[in-house]
């Protein structure tokens, strides 16, 4: 899906959320998603959603701060997964910025190239000479 530059990411968030019992992983930018969605509904997934860099600054150290900041690493490398395709669209592709060509054309090409990507990143798994990935 996709919106113009000037609509934030939770007024649409609700629209990709899926439906099971996934969870949901999300950066600080969706902080209240699930008091605009409503906590109490049981239809929803888990929400992990990250916490403000600020928050976790202004706790005092200790073992607590320690338990949030691990807590934080395991949600940011499960999230930096799923960031990986646009690294390759950005740099290998050189998408950096939209062409305004209008929204239905830019979500096409959008999905073209993160279609490209998938194989991109396929074909680094199942194509190594001598032990070394071309990147």
């Amino acid at each position: 899906m996709a919106t113009s530059a000037n609509q934030a990411d939770i007024t649409v968030a609700e629209q990709l959320l899926r439906d099971g019992k996934e969870p949901v992983y999300a950066d600080a930018g969706y902080t209240g998603l699930g008091k605009r969605l409503g906590e109490d509904d049981d239809t929803l997934p888990p929400l992990r959603i990250a916490a403000r860099r600020s928050a976790i600054k202004k706790m005092e150290d200790g073992p607590e701060k320690q338990i949030m900041q691990r807590i934080e690493h395991c949600k940011a490398s499960i999230r930096a997964k799923v960031e990986h395709p646009f690294h390759v669209i950005k740099n290998l592709f050189g998408h950096r910025k939209v062409r305004y060509r209008g929204m239905e054309k830019n979500q096409a090409q959008l999905f073209s190239l993160f279609a490209l990507a998938n194989l991109v990143l396929a074909k680094r798994c199942y194509a190594t000479t001598d032990g070394v990935i071309a990147s």
